[in-house]
């Protein structure tokens, strides 16, 4: 019981100073590499409310199978939300390019889709691996990965 109580008071002695200094922080690094359109869209939900709701900056780095979603031409699948509305996770994106949110492609993307920066979205960029990691590694933002 002792230890329990213990364990209890140590995750509440962590978890307070992060929720207080949330408020804090610049914003979220966010990367997708998930193909999968349900994962894909709650990085954007999220990034979202992060931008609009919290003036936050958010920076999204797109990697792998969520590279697709920075082609032009390039669908993506719908999503059901619970308001009935089904959005595309690229409508999501588009919507965050236009709320300012900074969207970069991993560098590895374009050669392998045998594709070139012709292609990208107007506002995403080809992202630079060590601005890549200083923002992750910059204490300011917190990171999430999908």
């Amino acid at each position: 019981m002792k230890n329990l109580f213990t364990k209890g008071l140590l995750v509440v002695a962590f978890t307070i100073p992060t929720i207080l200094s949330a408020g804090q922080l610049k914003g979220l690094n966010v990367i997708i590499n998930s193909a999968e359109p349900q994962t894909q869209m709650m990085a954007m939900v999220l990034s979202t409310m992060a931008v609009k709701k919290h003036k936050k900056i958010v920076n999204i780095t797109l990697c792998g199978a969520a590279g697709d979603l920075a082609v032009k031409g390039l669908k993506s699948t719908p999503v059901k939300k619970p308001d009935g509305k089904s959005p595309t996770p690229k409508m999501a994106l588009k919507g965050l390019i236009k709320a300012g949110a900074t969207v970069q492609i991993c560098p590895l993307y374009l050669p392998n889709a045998s594709k070139d920066k012709s292609v990208l979205l107007k506002g995403i960029t080809i992202a630079k691996p060590p601005m890549v990691a200083a923002n992750l590694l910059n204490s300011e933002f917190n990171n999430l990965t999908f």
